[in-house]
């Protein structure tokens, strides 16, 4: 008898998929949105990973690299 008044709530998950699944335009927002969002945190993971493993290989890191002899 629980398990049946537990179940006609539902849960965390009903509740969201109500939520964003009873408009056709709120789940294509959602969608988009959450690819956008994945994609720059991704982006932003990558390059902070790179970034991790090339410390003092990078261009920016060697100090004689694009220096110029100064004229004087």
């Amino acid at each position: 008898m629980e398990y049946a008044a537990r179940r006609s709530k539902g849960g965390p998950f009903e509740g969201l998929y109500r939520l964003i699944m009873r408009r056709n335009s709120v789940y294509v927002t959602f969608v988009i949105l959450g690819a956008f969002a994945g994609e720059r945190a991704v982006d932003y993971g990558v390059h902070k990973l790179w970034e991790y493993n090339n410390v003092g290989k990078r261009y920016e890191d060697i100090p004689v690299l694009g220096q110029r002899p100064s004229e004087e």
